[in-house]
């Protein structure tokens, strides 16, 4: 079984890699979002290599193997499923379950897990919108659009809060920015880098432009 360091480096990798497709992970990046220093990164980053779990270019970056993704892919599907447990069963917030979810993500045995996602009848998102893998690592990935690119007077539903931060889940609750909910996108103000949103039944919030990266919803048609 691998060791709960080597699940969070490649979930990590796995969840930079999907912002860049076509580039390598720069070390200096997976360090930052591991909170280590890049010594430590490279030294975990050529263990890996000799798992076969990841490709490194010396200067260049890192990416997964189809091995690594797989096991990416795992590891994802604990934490999600969990996620979504702990708020539809346990009564958890949604602002909180991500560090609950980083523990028990290498505790869950397949037999919990399975049990988990049978009760909740299979889902495929967990609850900030992120897509939960099916048990043979496929994921749906839905066509989306941040808030910060919808155009002025565009109505969207919000699929996916792209965060791990308490605070900034509060806040998006707060205002009806929240998966499954109508907003739409009132201005872009230029000259400030934000955009105006109101979500059903919620008062108009501005944003700046980086929060409204953040939020990623369909257009509705």
């Amino acid at each position: 079984m691998p060791s709960s360091t080597v699940e969070n480096y490649v979930k990590r990798l796995y969840m930079e890699q999907q912002r860049s497709p076509d580039r390598l992970v720069p070390m200096g990046r997976l360090a930052a979002v591991m909170g280590v220093v890049p010594g430590t990164a490279t030294t975990m980053v050529k263990a890996l290599g000799e798992e076969r779990l990841v490709h490194y270019e010396p200067r260049s970056g890192v990416r997964l193997t189809r091995s690594g993704e797989k096991l990416a892919l795992h590891v994802l599907r604990r934490h999600r499923l969990v996620e979504l447990f702990l708020v539809k069963v346990l009564g958890f917030d949604w602002s909180e379950v991500h560090e609950e979810a980083e523990v028990l993500e290498h505790a869950v045995s397949e037999k919990v897990l399975q049990r988990i996602d049978d009760f909740l009848d299979h889902p495929t998102a967990d609850p900030h919108g992120d897509p939960i893998p099916d048990a043979a690592g496929a994921v749906a990935h839905p066509h989306v659009q941040t808030l910060a690119d919808v155009a002025a007077g565009q109505e969207v539903q919000v699929a996916r809060v792209e965060s791990e931060d308490a605070q900034f889940l509060k806040f998006a609750d707060e205002h009806g920015l929240v998966p499954g909910n109508v907003v739409v996108v009132e201005r872009h103000d230029l000259t400030a880098d934000a955009v105006t949103l109101r979500a059903a039944g919620h008062a108009p919030v501005v944003v700046g432009a980086r929060a409204a990266r953040r939020i990623h919803a369909a257009v509705r048609r």
